[in-house]
């Protein structure tokens, strides 16, 4: 059985840091994709962060150069670190799985099987 649990929501200030964990386990193989994606009251849910099977690191204009995903070498646990947070990055913040997903559709929340149950990150002062 897949399970992904995010951890390390918060309140923080604009301009602070968190660093968000997510404990993945059931998965097999090194062919899964992992990624980040978001949802702000009212709005849909939106790509942040994915890193590839080669390691390759994606990330939407909106958080690039602010925010930075990593894995674990057991690919056990994913991690999104953000800093200079904007009260616009509030929002419950979700990661996800796939095994079979193409490189063109990393973006694409409807090609991803395995989701986490989210964390909330409040960015206010």
């Amino acid at each position: 059985q897949v399970q992904l649990v995010e951890s390390g929501g918060g309140l923080v200030q604009p301009g602070g840091s968190l660093r968000l964990s997510c404990e993945v386990s059931g998965l097999t193989g090194s062919r899964y994709v992992m990624a980040w994606f978001r949802q702000a009251p009212g709005k849909e849910r939106e790509f942040v962060a994915a890193i590839w099977r080669s390691g390759t690191q994606h990330y939407s204009d909106s958080v690039k150069g602010r925010f930075t995903i990593s894995k674990n070498n057991a690919r056990t646990t994913l991690y999104l670190q953000m800093n200079s947070l904007k009260p616009e990055d509030t929002a419950v913040y979700y990661c996800a799985a796939d095994s079979s997903i193409i490189l063109s559709s990393i973006r694409r929340e409807d090609q991803y099987d395995y989701w986490g149950q989210g964390t909330q990150v409040t960015v206010s002062s």
